[in-house]
């Protein structure tokens, strides 16, 4: 991971750290939109990774879909 990869995962680890138990575990997707994250900065870097972040958590909501959804190569 880049080192600006790993600046921008700060608040993803941050969020798995200290909101995630009081979020709950209702996630419509697998991996859960944080693991998906840490996933995407880890293969694509900052800015793609960042990018495939973003446009998964704007599909997670009631209209949007659910089920397997990895990162692509």
């Amino acid at each position: 991971m880049s080192p600006l990869a790993h600046i921008a995962a700060l608040p993803v680890r941050a969020y798995r750290l200290i909101f995630s138990a009081w979020v709950g575990h209702g996630c419509r997707f697998q991996p859960t939109c944080s693991a998906y994250a840490l996933e995407a900065l880890e293969k694509h870097g900052a800015f793609k990774g960042s990018y495939l972040t973003i446009r998964r958590i704007l599909r997670c909501h009631p209209l949007g879909g659910s089920g397997i959804d990895n990162v692509p190569d």
